[in-house]
């Protein structure tokens, strides 16, 4: 089974107790299956919105990876 490791980067603005808060962070990804030929072509750097499940790096493991099930571009926003 085709498997790509990625590293994401978000950053977004949200709203807590009424005031407005910037939250940044990574967290590592897996792509496996069909999916991850379609996710390796994507181009570095864009903006995607991601579909998907975290679950732990391994079974013993306490660090979590974002399983990617399906993703999409989306335009880009001015920044925050």
């Amino acid at each position: 089974m085709p498997i790509v490791n990625a590293v994401l980067q978000h950053q977004s603005q949200q709203m807590e107790a009424g005031i407005a808060r910037l939250s940044e962070f990574e967290v590592s990804a897996v792509a496996a299956g069909d999916i991850s030929n379609r996710f390796s072509q994507a181009p570095l750097g864009g903006v995607y919105q991601f579909t998907g499940f975290l679950n732990k790096k391994s079974r013993n493991s306490k660090s979590l990876v974002f399983h990617i099930i399906d993703f999409r571009a989306v335009a880009d926003s001015a920044p925050i």
